[in-house]
């Protein structure tokens, strides 16, 4: 019989979509198109943005150069704005005319600065999401430091005066928001564009937004992103064609078309203010609405525990599992779930991504059996046959390890001590193990010896604790047999009455 687990944590979502993975499907007929666009148009275009991005280099260069340390903290001006920028915009706008976006459909009306100093776009989903930073003027974005650094683009980067993030420091989020609040009273700057999902999607849901657009507090302009084009060639996510086969792909094709919809100014009330949570998922909701997708609670930490994954040999969907919403129900850090994965993956043999009866039944080095059953149902939260990273690390995190009390180890070790030497043998352990699951000499014999850490023929209390806590999902199979061995008891308890009670009927008689 499957047993009742408590469900009062809405954790389980029984399909959970993949935001990180895009693939393209090409016909005969758009194959035949990349063949001959790539022999006749591509290498022409490919020419003409590394003109417009040559000539607009030296431009941005010079913009940028010999300023002092007080004028680089100020925006641009005199020359550097009003000459160099329209030039620099333009041959800008001509790298992507050049690449196949010949329009731009611009939908709403931008806000001035004063204001919005912060305009919110999403979704986030291609190097291409440069484009509308070109048409709003090369206004600033917050990107992060290391793309500052790439030749010709980063010189390009740095003329719009960025934000720069650097991930590895544990300040630079507190930098970045004291940055935008400075920004935002000083006024004269030009508008700062913020992706607050932090990575690239496939646009079909909006994963979480990252706090550094809403911790100042300010109000912001939300703008949303769309790529109208029957054949998708412009996402870039982790899984999926890489950045030089999309970019050709691209460059393949007759046009591209984008789809910039400015949306109302949204200006937090004092809650929202205090609580940059709150204000980012409102946000987050009203443009959900607007572009007519669900949300997720995917963030960039389910990327890294996807590319965990990888290394690991398993489908990077795996480490698909809504890192922070497990984070904030469950109390999980993600060194934590590194581990988690990493156990999961020595359990799924066949590295499929889910773990199979047989193999819980290996893992624990017991056979399958109505206890083993039981636990691997209350596991199995979707009745799917296997146990998914999601539903194990829910499981080990709801089932095994509030079972995996001193009372329940305790109990256990007194129930497999049945000589009460204060120590199991192997005669013990395998005269329990037998009754309880029909375990072989030879695997009982295995098991002990991994349990008997110092070798010397006895498991001690310590010995025996250390490996239940290591394992903590033989917790619910020791309460599992417990049940079992007090039914029997009373089973065995009721049939002896009985069978007292017939003997005295008899004598009566």
């Amino acid at each position: 019989m499957k047993r009742e687990i408590p469900r009062q944590q809405s954790l389980i979502v029984p399909e959970i979509q993949n935001p990180f993975v895009h693939k393209i499907q090409l016909g005969y007929l758009d194959m035949l198109q990349v063949a001959f666009m790539s022999v006749t148009v591509a290498p022409l275009r490919l020419l003409l943005v590394g003109v417009c991005l040559l000539l607009a280099w030296p431009l941005a260069a010079l913009a940028v150069a010999f300023r002092n340390e007080k004028e680089q903290k100020e925006p641009l001006s005199g020359w550097r704005n009003y000459i160099l920028r329209p030039i620099i915009v333009f041959l800008s706008r001509c790298v992507f005319f050049a690449g196949g976006f010949y329009h731009v459909c611009v939908k709403g009306v931008r806000a001035p600065s004063s204001d919005a100093a912060v305009l919110v776009m999403a979704p986030h989903s291609s190097y291409f999401d440069a484009l509308p930073v070109v048409v709003l003027n090369l206004t600033s974005v917050v990107a992060k430091a290391g793309i500052g650094c790439a030749p010709i683009f980063g010189t390009l980067l740095k003329f719009t005066q960025p934000v720069l993030v650097k991930r590895e420091d544990p300040n630079s989020r507190q930098n970045t928001v004291k940055e935008i609040q400075r920004r935002a009273q000083d006024g004269g700057w030009p508008q700062i564009i913020i992706f607050p999902e932090g990575t690239c999607t496939n646009r079909t849901c909006l994963i979480s937004f990252k706090l550094g657009a809403f911790h100042p507090g300010v109000p912001v302009q939300p703008v949303c992103l769309k790529y109208p084009n029957r054949l998708d060639t412009v996402t870039w996510t982790w899984e999926g064609p890489g950045i030089f086969t999309m970019l050709w792909l691209t460059l393949c094709q007759f046009s591209t078309s984008l789809e910039i919809e400015y949306l109302p100014v949204y200006v937090p009330n004092e809650e929202e203010k205090a609580d940059p949570k709150l204000y980012a998922h409102n946000v987050r909701k009203v443009m959900a609405e607007a572009l007519k997708i669900p949300v997720t609670d995917h963030t960039y930490d389910d990327c890294r525990l996807m590319m965990k994954a990888r290394k690991l040999n398993l489908p990077m969907e795996s480490g698909l599992v809504e890192f922070q919403k497990l984070h904030k129900k469950l109390g999980i850090n993600l060194d934590q779930m590194h581990n988690m994965l990493e156990k999961f993956s020595s359990i799924d043999l066949q590295g499929k991504g889910g773990i199979t009866l047989s193999e819980f039944a290996k893992y624990l080095q017991v056979p399958e059996s109505q206890s083993l059953e039981e636990v691997f149902a209350m596991y199995d939260r979707d009745d799917s046959g296997s146990i998914d990273f999601r539903e194990y690390v829910i499981g080990l995190s709801l089932i095994s390890a509030p079972a995996n009390t001193e009372s329940t180890i305790s109990l256990a070790f007194q129930l497999f001590d049945s000589s009460k030497q204060g120590y199991i043998s192997e005669d013990d352990l395998s005269h329990i193990l037998y009754n309880s699951f029909a375990m072989v000499d030879v695997d009982v014999a295995e098991l002990f010896k991994q349990i008997d850490a110092d070798e010397d023929g006895k498991i001690t209390y310590e010995e025996f604790k250390a490996f239940a806590e290591k394992k903590p999902e033989y917790a619910p199979i020791f309460l599992a047999y417990q049940e079992l061995s007090k039914s029997n008891v009373n089973e065995n308890a009721t049939m002896e009455t009985v069978k007292e009670e017939d003997e005295d009927h008899i004598k009566s008689e």
